[in-house]
Formats: structure tokens, C-alpha cells, sequence
């Protein structure tokens, strides 16, 4: 295939531009729906002309439909977009890209997203292709752990409902953190069970709490079996945050956030707040998984993206707790120039 495309390139180069240019268009449609053509062109970079042309293209072919709220998939475009990822990540060599991305950070697994999408959308198209991933690698019999977080927000979203209920257990990694309900561990893991037909349990406690009262809560019958649900975790899926941000999150005076910066804290994942060299420099009193748990796990998943993560990732990410990295193509090209490699 690469041989073709290799070929494909050099005859006719104005064909690899087309297959851009209508994958951009059709995913940028499937998370802005509907969305008029003016604005399509806005988000795409591509001229409003050139839009209006591809859009009969895409029309005539049934993959989306224009209607007079905009332009929206059709099933058969919605469903077709997977293979198209397929047929891109060939196209772009993407498959080069996750092995130099593996090879860097030394773990198992790395996939990522082809780019040409504005910030968000990245962090929905990673969303999208995680859901697709677990759906693939779950079995009967799974206990399924979560974090909080926009990106994991966003795959419980992207997750389909499955035709048969599956015999699997969602269970939130940490306590709830923040007032954004939706994006917190609990309603992740509720929606995911909710779709995949599975059960799910609550950490009903704050992510940060007084040292104190950490075993008077442990020691709850409810909480109790939350946690031993989570201890026997076959799968985690979690996020990576910027330190300064998470650390807001959690509601720390500005004071102690500069004692976090000083310390030279750049990234948070599960409540450990690490250097640029990886290091841990703080952890919070919480309850729920801790990192060495993460050795246990048979499965370790991290998402992340866009590129301003990048820092954040290579701090984080290790080879002694995680197996899979999920993120989109800028992010990965801007961890290897972070590393030497480019």
C-alpha cells in the first residue's frame, strides 16, 4: 500500500491534496453539525469556493446531506469515517510517526489521530478514536477505571451504545474534582457503563481531602467497596493536565500553586504532580488509585492532546506504569522536538 502511495504521490500529487481536503471537511462536519458552509470554511482553512465545491462531492456521494440548518453526516458518512481514518493514516504515514513516538517514550502501544483540526476538535477526534479502541478491547468480565477530565469526557461521548449489554464494571479511578459535573470521573464512568451495557460505581468523596479524614471515609462500608472493585482493575484510561491548571482545579491558594511552579511541578495525572524530568514533586490526599497501583493494571491508557501537552506527556508518561499512548499527530511531532528526535 505504501509502495502505491508512493507512486500515487509522484503521478498525480493533486489527488493525496483532494483526500486531505474531504477528510477535513467531513470530520470537521461530524463534530460541528450542523454547520453552514461559511463557517466550514473558517474552521477547515480551505477557500469558501473550494468548499461549496467539495460539499456537492460529498453530497452526491450520500455522505452527508445540506439541509436549512447546515450541513450534517449522513449514517452512511458517519460510518464510512472510520475507514477513512484508516485509509489517511496509510496515506500520511502515520504509522512511521507512532513508531518514532513509541521508540521515544519506550511503551508498548501509541496511535494517533491524523491533524488539521482546531483545538477542540482534536481533543473530540482523540475522544472519538479511544472510544473506538476500548469498544475493540474489551471483554466480559473487564473492570473498567476512569479519571475525570475533558478528554475523557469526551470519549464516554464518542462511545456508541452497544446491541448486547456487556458483563464488564466502570469504576472512577479518584473522588470527583471541581464543579464540572460532566467532567467528572463519576459521570464518566456512568455514561460509559450506561452505553455499554455494563454497571458502574460511584466515588461519592471530594479528589482532595484533609490527611485526617482520609481513614474515617476508607473505612465506609460504601466506599469500601468501591475501592476493592478498583483495586482489582484490568483497564485504566486516564488524562494529563498542566500542573498550574489542575492545581486551580483543585482550588489551591496561589500560594501554594507557586510552591508548586517553584518546585518546578509541570504536569498532574492522578493527583502526582511531576517535573519536566518525570520526578514526582507533590501528591495530593485523595482517595482512589495511586501510581504504583498502575503497575498492577493490565492496561494502562493515556489520552492527551493538543501539542500544549506535549511537556506535560513526556512528564508523565513512563514505561514502568503505562502500556498505550492515544494522541494526534502535532502533539507527537512536537514531543519528538521536545525529545532531540526532530
Amino acid at each position: 500500500m505504501k509502495y502505491l502511495f508512493k507512486i500515487q504521490e509522484k503521478l498525480v500529487p493533486e489527488l493525496i491534496s483532494i483526500a486531505e481536503n474531504r477528510y477535513t471537511i467531513l470530520r470537521n462536519i461530524y463534530y460541528n453539525q450542523p454547520i453552514g458552509r461559511r463557517a466550514l470554511a473558517e474552521k477547515t482553512n480551505i477557500s469558501e469556493r473550494l468548499v461549496r465545491k467539495e460539499l456537492d462531492f460529498l453530497c452526491g456521494r450520500g455522505l452527508i446531506k445540506v439541509n436549512r440548518s447546515g450541513t450534517v453526516m449522513t449514517d452512511l458518512g458517519s460510518d464510512f469515517l472510520p475507514e477513512l481514518d484508516k485509509y489517511m493514516k496509510e496515506l500520511k504515514d502515520i504509522k512511521a510517526l507512532e513508531q518514532e513516538v513509541k521508540d521515544c517514550l519506550g511503551i508498548e502501544e501509541v496511535h494517533i489521530v491524523s491533524g488539521g483540526l482546531e483545538t477542540s476538535t482534536t481533543i473530540q477526534e482523540i475522544g472519538r478514536y479511544a472510544a473506538r479502541l476500548l469498544c475493540k478491547m474489551l471483554k466480559d468480565g473487564d473492570i473498567l477505571a476512569v479519571t475525570g477530565g475533558t478528554t475523557l469526557a469526551q470519549v464516554a461521548n464518542a462511545m456508541r451504545e452497544n446491541e448486547r449489554a456487556m458483563d464488564i464494571t466502570v469504576v472512577p479511578g479518584r473522588g470527583g474534582l471541581g464543579e464540572e459535573v460532566e467532567i467528572q470521573a463519576n459521570t464518566i464512568a456512568a455514561t460509559l457503563a450506561n452505553k455499554l451495557g455494563g454497571r458502574y460505581h460511584l466515588l461519592h468523596i471530594p479528589d482532595s481531602i484533609k490527611e485526617e479524614n482520609v481513614d474515617r471515609l476508607i473505612a465506609e462500608p460504601s466506599i469500601q467497596r468501591v475501592l476493592n472493585c478498583l483495586k482489582k482493575a484490568n483497564i485504566l484510561i486516564h488524562g494529563v493536565g498542566s500542573a498550574e491548571v489542575m492545581a486551580a482545579r483543585r482550588d489551591m491558594s496561589r500560594e501554594e500553586i507557586q510552591k508548586l511552579i517553584d518546585k518546578g511541578a509541570v504536569a498532574e495525572a492522578l493527583g502526582y504532580y511531576f517535573n519536566q524530568s518525570g520526578e514526582l514533586v507533590h501528591v495530593t490526599t485523595s482517595v482512589g488509585l495511586h501510581l504504583e497501583d498502575l503497575k498492577e493494571i493490565e492496561k494502562v491508557i493515556v489520552v492527551a492532546g493538543p501539542p500544549d501537552k506535549a511537556r506535560a506527556i513526556l512528564s508523565v508518561i513512563s514505561p514502568a506504569y503505562h502500556n498505550l499512548l492515544i494522541t494526534d499527530e502535532a502533539t507527537a511531532r512536537e514531543i519528538l522536538y521536545l525529545k532531540g528526535v526532530r
